[in-house]
């Protein structure tokens, strides 16, 4: 059953409030509350409503969690790359907060229905998906789709929605079966990975959320001056150096760079890049690339489809940045081939890759150095490289079998598990696995990963100005060209705030980092301020002067920051601390990273963040 109340004249445009509760099997629409709307979208209203509505002391699977999904501002409008979701809830893996990103068609879709952000409360006691359409919201069954991979759940849905063309959010047998790193995920190539918001949803019994697209125009370019802010956005990033390069091979295309720039971490972060980077340069993929692709209103279109075998009908997605060196390297693998399947069976079976990849290859280095027990490997080759073994240990965490019962809660609690010291060789911060790039061989990343709100990871914090920007601009900005300089420790606190806040209002936005923030290296936000001034100027209730500067989109990002940093102390039940792994700072350290100048940084950091000394943000005075 579905009610609701009319739109407020002052919210209209921002889109409405989607209530489910699954205990009751009700929905609501409703406005957004006015507070809400001052976050812009997003990762912003997520963090406002959680902040102030989810319960402390609760078990992140208890049916007291929420999960909340936000279109960005812009998602679904003619903003280039404007096709972001963020999805919040307490993480089953961390036990601070979930926040994960996905791309694809499906917030687009939810904007032509005037849907800005879902609300999910409470347990269903039987499996169903949520349908939402033109003038229709509804739980359906979905216990014929329990136990389908994510694949196959989108293609028996799409049987049922003919001619509607719906876009799906599902999980796949890892988030019914709660393994801690479950994804959520869209089409064959899109996924929101990272702490296990897809277990959240399994927690629930909700399999799926299925969208069909409306007629509703969310912010679209009719007037000159919204034209004008939108091919403005599109040259600039079209006139980008890497434009073509994403274009062509993806974010696959830089993990050759990465390697001859020395920050790619291989075995487990035993190692610093690979003697043949050649062969898992994802450039090599181009020769199978049989159809290219991409997310709604993006320019870029770095996606594509691959046949890898020319007899065969079957096809495969290419593999992003992340994947191709946590699934390769990471774990001792330099077949590109085996990269491309096993990051897919990832997909499949709803796992985030980067988590799965780092829990296998911390079982790899625990068997190198003769510490895993036997039972839990028993008919295991545990060598490095072994994608046989890797492809049956996804399967044994999605089943909880064997060792993948134990990988299945994610390296902190594995290691806590298995003992014997090998928590030494957990790679992960705050419970969340830590990502491809090297801490101990650059410097802002390092940081970044230690203060990351989510946990060790890149993409929360972004901060490639640390290698992008040129040292003109890092003395206009840091007063220091050393903070462009990966071995160097100085202006890195300044540096991760800048990039901290930035990355929120991207989330907040819902638009991609790749274009915003690798292409147009936007790390002061005077860009965006411009395209929202003229693509959606009348819909900036949060601003009395009925502009946008980048200095107010700096203040609500650091506001961002800051509750997320309190929602964090507030839930934390294990260790908060900002800190790397004992590893990187002994026998792990490339570029002279020791402890001292790491606390240098950190402090360096909480000073620009205006926290105290023990990293805690002022309670907010409005928000």
């Amino acid at each position: 059953a579905v009610t609701g109340d009319k739109r407020m004249d002052g919210a209209k445009q921002f889109g409405q409030l989607l209530t489910v509760d699954l205990n009751s099997h009700q929905c609501r629409l409703s406005p957004l509350p006015d507070p809400a709307m001052r976050f812009l979208g997003g990762r912003g209203v997520n963090l406002w409503y959680l902040y102030h509505h989810l319960p402390s002391d609760i078990d992140p699977f208890s049916s007291e969690n929420i999960m909340i999904i936000s279109c960005g501002l812009l998602t679904g409008s003619s903003a280039p790359a404007g096709a972001r979701l963020h999805i919040n809830a307490l993480s089953p893996l961390t036990g601070i907060l979930g926040s994960s990103n996905i791309g694809g068609y499906t917030g687009a879709w939810l904007r032509t229905l005037d849907i800005a952000t879902i609300v999910i409360r409470g347990r269903s006691q039987h499996p169903v998906y949520l349908d939402i359409g033109p003038d229709r919201v509804s739980l359906k069954d979905a216990a014929h789709l329990w136990g389908c991979d994510a694949f196959e759940t989108q293609e028996q849905i799409k049987k049922n929605f003919t001619g509607q063309k719906p876009r799906v959010l599902t999980i796949g047998p890892g988030g019914e079966n709660l393994v801690r790193f479950a994804a959520v995920i869209s089409e064959r190539d899109h996924a929101a990975g990272r702490t296990g918001m897809g277990a959240v949803m399994g927690s629930k019994h909700l399999k799926a959320i299925v969208v069909s697209k409306g007629d509703h125009q969310h912010l679209k370019a009719t007037r000159p001056e919204q034209r004008r802010a939108v091919d403005a956005y599109t040259t600039a990033m079209r006139a980008s150096g890497e434009f073509k390069v994403f274009s062509r091979y993806g974010g696959a295309g830089y993990v050759g760079w990465a390697n001859e720039f020395g920050i790619m971490g291989s075995r487990n972060y035993s190692r610093v890049g690979v003697d043949d980077p050649d062969k898992i340069d994802g450039r090599i993929l181009q020769k199978h690339v049989v159809r290219p692709g991409g997310c709604y209103g993006c320019p870029i279109q770095c996606k594509a489809d691959l046949k890898l075998d020319p007899s065969d009908e079957k096809t495969h997605t290419r593999p992003e940045f992340e994947p191709m060196i946590n699934l390769g390297p990471k774990c001792g693998l330099e077949d590109v081939d085996s990269v491309v399947k096993l990051d897919n069976l990832c997909t499949r079976l709803g796992l985030d890759s980067t988590s799965a990849a780092t829990v296998m290859a911390f079982a790899m280095e625990v068997n190198a150095h003769g510490l895993m027990p036997e039972d839990l490997s028993k008919g295991l080759d545990l060598s490095w490289g072994n994608a046989q073994t890797m492809e049956t240990l996804l399967h044994q965490m999605v089943d909880n079998k064997g060792l993948g019962s134990i990988l299945r809660l994610g390296v902190r609690q594995a290691a806590q598990e298995i003992g014997k010291g090998t928590s030494r060789f957990a790679a992960h911060v705050k419970g969340l696995e830590l990502t491809a790039y090297h801490p101990g061989a650059i410097m802002g990343t390092a940081l970044g990963y230690a203060v990351s709100s989510r946990g060790g990871d890149y993409n929360n914090v972004y901060a490639s100005l640390e290698h992008s920007w040129t040292e003109q601009e890092a003395e206009q900005t840091f007063e220091t060209k050393d903070a462009v300089n990966i071995k160097s420790t100085r202006a890195k606190g300044a540096l991760i705030r800048r990039a901290v806040v930035c990355n929120i209002i991207v989330d907040c936005l819902g638009l991609c980092k790749v274009p915003v923030l690798s292409l147009l290296r936007s790390f002061n936000l005077d860009n965006e301020a411009r395209l929202i001034n003229g693509l959606a100027g009348d819909i900036t209730p949060i601003l009395a002067a009925g502009s946008v500067t980048s200095k107010d989109l700096f203040e609500i990002g650091h506001q961002v920051a800051d509750m997320e940093k309190l929602f964090n102390i507030r839930h934390a039940k294990e260790d908060l601390k900002d800190m790397l792994p004992d590893r990187f700072f002994t026998n792990g350290t490339v570029n002279g990273l020791t402890r001292e100048k790491f606390e240098t940084m950190l402090k360096e950091f909480y000073e620009a963040m205006g926290w105290d000394e023990n990293g805690i943000p002022p309670e907010p005075a409005q928000c």
